[in-house]
């Protein structure tokens, strides 16, 4: 087996194992958010197995993963029993499949077959960011899939929420990241990053609306409330999932655990700089241990500070209605996203035509891009209908139904 073949496996190995921990983590520590803005306990009892410690709950992850493990693996029988089957594994196999391009890092000081090690498991896949858009539309068919074969009809309407909903928010969802990608002038997810150390400025500071459209839509693609509208407890029971348990069901709850956090990694590579800081992490390749070990750092904190955010917004905000989702797409998203990208490539042409490199922006860029903010919010804010009457309702009287027949 030669030294590349190792470190890939090696680094299969740390990312399955890892994401698969941290989304088992992050349920607890949403657990203790919504302790937190709820004012109570949350999960505190559970400790490390075999011992008295119970050191913040720590054990709890652990406990409800066995608890699932136990569960009996019941099948109903109205469902489609192969599409059943089938739903949870492509949402859980397109979930994990998506960090194959997403770097942890930059380089280590290693070499294997006289290459530098990249922390990332497919180095230099130029439609990088394409095939994240494509494992995340295919995890929503396997929700839709899910809905479908249960044969129950708060599973169907969660599916066809699901649907609507992907179609809905792909649109801004791809706006936000084309101006990332004009940019850039690539789909390479680590040169993205790459870009963004050489200049030192951050596309989320050049394209501030394109960060709002990519965050919100990121949210819905997620499935993460406000915008859960497939599952929706208080209306679908469990929408898509209804009629699953056990492993099967841990899945689905993993895979939205594994979106948010390739949600908040992309956030970050496209719009926050990646592993670049200021002062601390370089800007080239050529690293030795202590930069490597920073800029991996570096990343974590970021896409951490990112869900942690998430978390705080999935337990403060209700729950929008339908119709609010769909028109929060079609018309405010996608208009703000094509004032983005036309902002974006307008500014890259008029860089060519003076011989200026398209992908080192300034800060008059930056300040090119808060102006087109400016001025997005003052459209939004003049196109809104003016109210004519503010007078209180007549309160609704008998004599108001017109009771001939």
């Amino acid at each position: 087996m030669s030294a590349w073949t190792t470190a890939l496996l090696l680094k299969l190995l740390v990312v399955a194992g890892g994401v698969m921990t941290a989304a088992a983590y992050l349920v607890l520590l949403e657990r203790r958010i919504a302790a937190w803005v709820q004012d109570r306990f949350g999960p505190n009892r559970v400790g490390i197995p075999l011992t008295k410690i119970r050191i913040w709950g720590l054990g709890q992850p652990l406990a409800d993963g066995l608890k699932f493990i136990f569960k009996e693996e019941y099948t109903p029988g109205h469902v489609s029993r192969w599409l059943y089957w089938i739903a949870p594994v492509t949402v859980f196999t397109a979930a994990l499949a998506t960090f194959a391009v997403v770097p942890f890092g930059s380089v280590i000081p290693l070499t294997a077959d006289g290459k530098p090690i990249e922390l990332v498991i497919a180095p230099h896949v130029d439609a990088g960011l394409l095939y994240v858009f494509a494992m995340g539309s295919i995890a929503v068919y396997g929700v839709i899939l899910g809905g479908w074969a249960s044969n129950n009809k708060y599973s169907f309407l969660g599916g066809l929420r699901s649907s609507a909903q992907l179609i809905a928010y792909e649109l801004p969802l791809s706006l936000g990241m084309l101006g990332v990608a004009a940019a850039a002038g690539t789909l390479d997810v680590g040169e993205i990053i790459r870009r963004q150390a050489e200049t030192g400025q951050w596309y989320g500071l050049a394209q501030p609306l394109g960060l709002v459209v990519f965050f919100v839509a990121a949210f819905a693609e997620a499935g993460r409330l406000p915008f859960d509208l497939p599952e929706c407890e208080q209306e679908l029971v469990g929408g898509y999932h209804t009629e699953y348990s056990g492993m099967k069901l841990m899945l689905f709850l993993v895979s939205e655990f594994l979106h948010m956090i390739a949600a908040a990694f992309l956030l970050v590579i496209l719009f926050l700089g990646g592993w670049h800081f200021w002062g601390l992490t370089g800007s080239t390749d050529e690293v030795g241990w202590w930069q490597a070990i920073a800029r991996v750092i570096v990343l974590l904190a970021k896409v951490f500070a990112v869900i942690v955010f998430i978390q705080v917004v999935r337990w403060s905000w209700p729950r929008f209605r339908f119709d609010q989702l769909m028109a929060l797409a079609w018309k405010v998203l996608l208009p703000l996203g094509m004032i983005n990208f036309v902002a974006v490539a307008a500014a890259g042409e008029w860089a060519r035509q003076r011989g200026l490199p398209v992908e080192r922006f300034d800060w008059g860029a930056v300040l090119v891009g808060w102006i087109v903010v400016a001025a997005a919010v003052l459209a939004v804010g003049w196109s809104r209908p003016r109210v004519a009457d503010n007078r209180p309702l007549r309160q609704f009287q008998p004599w108001d139904i017109d009771w001939q027949i």
